[in-house]
């Protein structure tokens, strides 16, 4: 198995944290982002869009963060991070979809503004980010997890982002039950951080 990777990138951080979290080997090969390397062979050919990160396991190539994470939960992880009863596995996916749309669009783009100089809309990134952050705050008030009674993929998918907040000047600090929750996953055994992290 392997993992085309950049260490700053959320996205990339949250596969990493699951394979850390259900302690499966991996070979780890970073990807010169800045130089290209993502949108040049072999990389552009396993993934036509161009992005990272990329989980090769044999013959299969995935290319979404959400769908790596769905794919290694069901094989390697058993019921544990992504149940297949099908109430429990939609709830999951429910918190699957805010990572890739409302936390994309709101904590990660005010982020890839500020760190990296994307140009995006700042303000309406930070409008959304703080819509997100109400939002978990309101949904972690009277529980621990996003999904069920236990983390699952829906935790990890929906952290880097939030806990990487500040780097975008949307920090989470006055959100005392998001701010536990992320506390709560960096106390999971196996956890693994990244920069700012």
């Amino acid at each position: 198995m392997k993992l085309y990777d950049l260490e700053l990138s959320g996205n990339c951080y949250k596969v990493r944290l699951f394979l850390a979290l259900i302690q499966h080997p991996y070979t780890l090969v970073p990807v010169d982002f800045l130089g290209g390397a993502h949108k040049q062979e072999p990389l552009s050919g396993l993934n036509p869009f161009c992005e990272i990160p990329i989980l090769t396991d044999g013959d299969l190539v995935l290319r979404d963060s959400q769908a790596i994470l769905v794919y290694l939960a069901r094989k390697y992880g058993g019921e544990a991070w992504l149940p297949t009863e099908a109430s429990a596995m939609a709830q999951v996916m429910e918190w699957l979809m805010m990572a890739e749309n409302e936390i994309a669009r709101g904590p990660n783009d005010a982020r890839l503004h500020d760190k990296f100089g994307y140009d995006l809309n700042h303000e309406l990134a930070v409008t959304k980010a703080q819509r997100v952050l109400n939002l978990l705050e309101a949904r972690l008030t009277n529980r621990d997890w996003l999904a069920l009674d236990r983390p699952t993929i829906a935790d990890i998918a929906c952290f880097p982002y939030v806990a990487l907040g500040h780097e975008g000047r949307v920090p989470a600090a006055n959100h005392p039950h998001v701010m536990a929750w992320i506390d709560r996953i960096k106390a999971l055994p196996g956890f693994i951080g990244m920069p700012e992290l």
